[in-house]
């Protein structure tokens, strides 16, 4: 095995294994058909179960939907949400009145911080065709200076994360796109200003790569504190500095190191996450991630007695209808839209 890997491992079912500072990792890709007038799947629901609804029966899943599919109204505190919507459309509302319709690469990173309660449906908006979707959510975690900060979140609009597209020596193509941090000549717009992210030192990034069947591709350099993970999710083989690697493993590389990675004969694609990690003990119980026991047993109370702000709609699983573009109201009445 080269030097530069520290380790491999089986992918699996999701979510996929992550390293500190990030505590969840997750693919979804769904074949979903088309809608009917409200949004929801055209024809039966027959054979699935319903509210826990992970089957990939007939190539997609309801997920804890009951009519359209998604995650309705569920709590966070002490973490971040990264949802990078690569195709489809994600509908959120959450308790302190935010909303908004985003999709097609655009990427949505919130900080649950104290508290929020927030919903994530997929809208079937095409009744003409079929309503493929995919997405990454990624959990990463906040230090304990950070995790009681109010919530928030941030948009990263499609037309503002930025990609290269590059032809190796051979001719053959490489995309990548840049969601978080500055890994060579190219900076990603902002994360939200209390992420684990937006410290420098903490050497965060996140990358989606593209690589054409036989195409080289040579890692940026980064910072040797970093845990560095490559999840090979898409394609048949990669060699990493002369060790082949099948699809379907998650790969721990040297971050500080030359590495190069040379595509086999399969179109592949492979996600990057990269941080340093925060090193502080970490509690996790279901929604909440806090660093003692105790601090987990306070969100539950905090939750039961406060709802994190209240629930301002009529139905746990809210959409924004068939007509409404791509946009974004923030808990002060900010709206934003891609330009």
């Amino acid at each position: 095995m080269s030097s530069v890997i520290h380790r491999t491992f089986n992918l699996g079912s999701p979510p996929w294994p992550t390293s500190d500072p990030f505590l969840f990792c997750v693919h979804h890709r769904d074949a979903y058909p088309q809608g009917d007038a409200t949004l929801a799947p055209k024809g039966s629901l027959a054979g699935r179960n319903i509210g826990q609804d992970f089957s990939r029966k007939d190539g997609w899943s309801m997920y804890h939907g009951s009519r359209v599919p998604g995650f309705p109204a569920h709590p966070h505190r002490g973490f971040e949400t990264i949802t990078v919507a690569r195709s489809g459309h994600i509908d959120h509302a959450d308790s302190l009145g935010a909303r908004a319709r985003f999709g097609n690469g655009d990427v949505q990173w919130m900080t649950a911080g104290k508290g929020v309660v927030h919903s994530e449906m997929f809208p079937l908006l095409h009744q003409d065709r079929e309503n493929p979707a995919e997405l990454f959510q990624i959990w990463l975690n906040l230090p304990k200076a950070d995790k009681m900060v109010d919530p928030h979140f941030t948009m990263l609009w499609s037309e503002n994360v930025p990609g290269s597209s590059q032809l190796d020596a051979a001719g053959k193509l490489v995309d990548v796109t840049y969601i978080a941090g500055r890994l060579g000549p190219v900076a990603p717009p902002s994360p939200p200003p209390h992420s684990w992210a937006s410290r420098p030192e903490a050497a965060v990034a996140i990358l989606a790569a593209k690589l054409e069947a036989g195409a080289q591709w040579d890692l940026p350099l980064g910072d040797g504190a970093a845990t560095r993970t490559l999840y090979f999710f898409e394609g048949q083989t990669v060699t990493v500095n002369g060790t082949q690697v099948d699809v379907g493993m998650g790969i721990v590389i040297a971050a500080d190191q030359t590495v190069t990675l040379v595509n086999g004969p399969k179109d592949a694609e492979i996600l990057l996450l990269q941080g340093v990690p925060i090193g502080e003990p970490v509690v996790q119980y279901g929604p909440f991630v806090m660093n003692t026991r105790a601090e987990i047993q306070q969100a539950y109370n905090d939750y039961r007695a406060t709802n994190f702000g209240g629930w301002p709609y009529q139905t746990p699983d809210p959409n924004r209808g068939p007509d409404a573009g791509r946009f974004a109201v923030h808990a002060d009445g900010r709206e934003e839209r891609p330009v």
